[in-house]
């Protein structure tokens, strides 16, 4: 069986788990106008923000740490459905499952079954309060360090640290927000970025734009 595009890729996944139409960043303020949590947002919004090149988007990835998880779903009830999102299979959070099952770290949102999903919210772990590495869970770092805040006060991952998690995905969309961002960050987050790729893959085929 031939691989599939990524266009063909979204398509069956959507047959699978259903359609999304996502909100965008600045609806998602409104959303979480009430969660008295920090949360912040990665993947391509970030990089749009960072570089201000439009890009097409799926969805939005916003992320909070996992201990919140009981404030966002206090925020969302009654108007939205959680479903526990991670290792190949989704599940309500609900008074039947109040826990996730074994495997998510991710919690996407809707209003009923027929109702497209709104937003995939990732559940970051902490470590004492400090934010970790999904990548290399041995780094820790105060979340103002690994995030900014941009114009329109919505605080966005680094984009060398979306990258990062991006060169294992390794996707055309990937390359291409490599591109975009690439000239703007500055040469220590560029030596950053040419290091975690590298500890990644030492054959990586982005080391040779980078």
């Amino acid at each position: 069986m031939a691989d599939l595009t990524e266009d063909e890729e979204e398509i069956e996944f959507q047959r699978l788990y259903g359609a999304w139409d996502s909100l965008d960043p600045a609806e998602t303020v409104e959303f979480l106008r009430d969660f008295e949590a920090p949360w912040w947002v990665v993947g391509g919004w970030a990089i749009e923000a960072f570089t201000g090149v439009p890009r097409p988007h799926e969805d939005i990835d916003v992320v909070i740490f996992a201990r919140d998880l009981p404030k966002l779903l206090d925020v969302v009830h009654g108007r939205y459905h959680a479903w526990g999102a991670g290792a190949g299979a989704i599940r309500p959070v609900n008074d039947t499952w109040p826990e996730l099952h074994e495997g998510a770290s991710q919690v996407w949102l809707r209003e009923h079954a027929t109702a497209p999903w709104i937003m995939d919210c990732i559940l970051s772990e902490d470590h004492e309060g400090q934010w970790v590495s999904r990548r290399d869970p041995a780094w820790h770092a105060p979340l103002d360090d690994v995030t900014w805040v941009a114009a329109d006060g919505i605080r966005y991952l680094r984009p060398e640290v979306v990258l990062q998690h991006k060169a294992r995905l390794d996707r055309s969309k990937d390359l291409r927000d490599l591109v975009a961002a690439w000239p703007l960050l500055g040469e220590n987050e560029r030596a950053w970025l040419r290091d975690a790729v590298r500890r990644e893959d030492a054959e990586h085929r982005w080391l040779g734009v980078i």
